[in-house]
């Protein structure tokens, strides 16, 4: 995967990165094993590019995620998904966990979660990205995490790809049955409007800058804006247009708690026709002018006031 977003050359938070600042102890382009989660975040936000799954065995550790502060004891899964945005975590130093990390490209080739409907689960791990795990998944956890470890570590085989992954195939249905202790997930659909939902998530998750506009990805799709936005609807209960505006919001948040960049800048950046319009778009959906939020921003965040 390429360490930086093609159109704006900004770090993301990836396997390619992690394998540059040296806190894996095996990466590939699909697979990463982390072994350091000190000062995550701390020279300021990371969005997310790939899955990881923390498990916290011993000690603590806590990490903004999307703005909000979350934290792991023992026994406590903490799941991070594509698109989120990570920032200031801090661990205790007797802390001891098992870290896997599986790029994006890759669990999109796998069917992320096993049959479940992926939209139930992304809006849930949204809500609920630490599960308390039993004593008996936590060592199911642990005994996943060294096998596939060993097998990717060890001696190359003939047939390593296809065995490793069967495992992480086997990992993800048995982690579909854990969060069904935590909610009640759809089953996998297959209808047309399902794979047009979940191709609509692809291109606006992919796509950046992202335009506002349902008809660039109806077009995108070959549908008709109206279409699109029913199927939306059906599929998530939100549409089109709003799904748009939840990630557009996103990249704003992102690039407003960078100081090193203007506002002026992120306007031209996101594409937005001027920096009047800028202004009402992120007054109505953030409930501040882009100056305000990024103050805020900054009252709540001293280490990015300092390299202001």
């Amino acid at each position: 995967m390429d360490m930086y977003l093609e159109s704006r050359k900004e770090p993301v938070g990836n396997l390619e990165t992690a394998r540059s600042r040296g806190i894996t102890v095996y990466s590939d382009d699909r697979i990463a094993f982390i072994d350091s989660l000190q000062n995550i975040g701390t020279e300021g936000p990371i969005r997310l590019d790939a899955f990881i799954a923390v498990l916290c065995l011993r000690g603590k550790a806590s990490v903004y995620i999307n703005g909000k502060l979350y934290e792991t004891q023992p026994n406590q899964l903490l799941i991070c998904h594509p698109n989120i945005i990570l920032e200031k975590s801090t661990a205790s130093m007797d802390l001891d966990f098992r870290c896997l990390c599986l790029s994006k490209e890759y669990l999109q080739q796998m069917t992320m979660i096993g049959g479940t409907d992926p939209w139930d689960a992304l809006n849930f791990l949204e809500k609920s990205p630490v599960l308390t795990l039993l004593p008996e998944e936590v060592k199911l956890f642990c005994q996943y995490y060294e096998l596939i470890y060993s097998k990717l570590s060890g001696t190359p085989r003939r047939h390593q790809k296809e065995l490793v992954d069967a495992l992480l195939m086997a990992f993800l249905y048995e982690f579909r049955d854990t969060l069904e202790r935590f909610g009640d997930f759809k089953a996998q659909a297959y209808t047309s409007a399902d794979r047009v939902f979940h191709d609509f998530l692809e291109v606006l998750t992919a796509s950046y800058p992202k335009s506002r506009s349902v008809s660039y990805y109806a077009d995108r799709l070959c549908l008709t804006p109206k279409y699109l936005s029913t199927v939306c609807k059906e599929s998530s209960g939100y549409t089109a247009s709003e799904l748009i505006n939840r990630y557009v919001v996103k990249d704003i948040e992102y690039l407003l708690k960078k100081p090193g960049k203007s506002i002026k800048e992120i306007c031209n950046e996101l594409e937005f026709p001027n920096l009047s319009f800028f202004g009402r778009y992120v007054k109505k959906h953030l409930g501040a002018s882009p100056k305000q939020y990024r103050e805020k921003v900054l009252d709540d965040c001293p280490h990015a006031a300092d390299k202001e």
